[in-house]
């Protein structure tokens, strides 16, 4: 990929406790370009948030990177420290949180709020804010949006308030967008709205997005390539339709044979054995290698291949079995 605006090489985050060092990321790796989705999936504690919050600098003690490189727009980041980091935030990587309620102060008005970040990131006046506010809030679909500046986040509804939130994540013009499941808390008809939102206003202003998620139906929605995570390792990248239609790894193979669509017409919804290995037992080799149902000695023996140099962590990866 040539340029990307993200370069993730090898991220370790650690986590040092007195029974020893935990591993929520572990050696993953890849890119984002510009105007594209990137969509981060897997399920609750395989690293998708942990990786996320690496490269805005979020990680809370004693949380923290411990080798490998973030890079954006050609220039390292995961080295930066106080004010540096700050004015990283907001300016050149937005934020899209799970719950916008606990994301926007409800002790200011939404357009305090967004005039706010952009005085701080933008060389612009209090009043040139002002009008970039409420053309913001007008951007997002926020009905009477002239008005509704003047609002708190109490008086919005869920999907209005993340609306908000998209509007505040891209008011100071990033180049990168990270959007932590933020579908989760909305209902679906909501969810497609926003999802549709975000898609747009990406493709029309070339913002790099990641977008991290644990629903499968997100992913095909809006995502361009997908990277599906278990254990804090890569099990998969690739494009999206790709890794959908014809999985490698056997993991996401399991994660959607265990959608509805894909269980149509059964009694029952297909279910991956077993449940994600806690930070402190990750077996060897393949983590995944306890819930496979193709495991093998190898598997138990090796840790799994990088991604870097295949579509899928596997060492027995499904389309390349069946095609020979």
């Amino acid at each position: 990929m040539a340029d990307p605006v993200l370069s993730i090489r090898n991220l370790c985050v650690e986590i040092p406790t007195r029974h020893g060092i935990l591993k929520p990321v572990d050696g993953v790796s890849y890119d984002i370009a510009k105007g594209e989705i990137l969509g981060i999936v897997g399920e609750s504690g395989a690293g998708k948030s942990m990786a996320g919050n690496a490269v805005i600098g979020l990680l809370n003690p004693p949380a923290h990177v411990s080798s490998g490189e973030i890079w954006l727009n050609g220039k390292r980041i995961d080295t930066l420290k106080g004010d540096a980091l700050r004015r990283l935030r907001g300016k050149e990587i937005g934020m899209v949180f799970q719950d916008p309620l606990t994301s926007l102060n409800p002790l200011l008005r939404i357009g305090d709020q967004l005039v706010e970040t952009m005085l701080t990131h933008l060389p612009i006046s209090k009043s040139e804010a002002e009008k970039r506010a409420v053309a913001a809030l007008e951007e997002v679909g926020i009905p009477g949006a002239a008005k509704r500046v003047n609002s708190y986040p109490h008086e919005f509804s869920g999907g209005m308030r993340q609306r908000v939130v998209i509007a505040l994540a891209l008011c100071a013009e990033p180049s990168l967008v990270i959007a932590d499941e933020p579908t989760t808390a909305l209902d679906v008809s909501v969810q497609a709205q926003i999802i549709a939102l975000l898609k747009r206003l990406c493709r029309e202003r070339g913002t790099a997005v990641m977008l991290i998620t644990h629903d499968m139906g997100v992913i095909a929605e809006a995502a361009d390539r997908v990277a599906v995570m278990y254990a804090g390792r890569l099990a998969e990248l690739g494009p999206v339709r790709d890794v959908i239609t014809a999985p490698e790894h056997p993991y996401t193979h399991g994660l959607m044979a265990s959608t509805p669509l894909a269980s149509r017409g059964q009694k029952r919804l297909h279910q991956i054995p077993g449940a994600m290995p806690r930070l402190d037992a990750v077996p060897d080799g393949c983590a995944f290698n306890p819930r496979c149902p193709r495991v093998a000695d190898k598997c138990r023996q090796a840790p799994a291949p990088k991604v870097d140099g295949a579509a899928a962590a596997c060492w027995f990866p499904l389309q390349h079995e069946e095609a020979s």
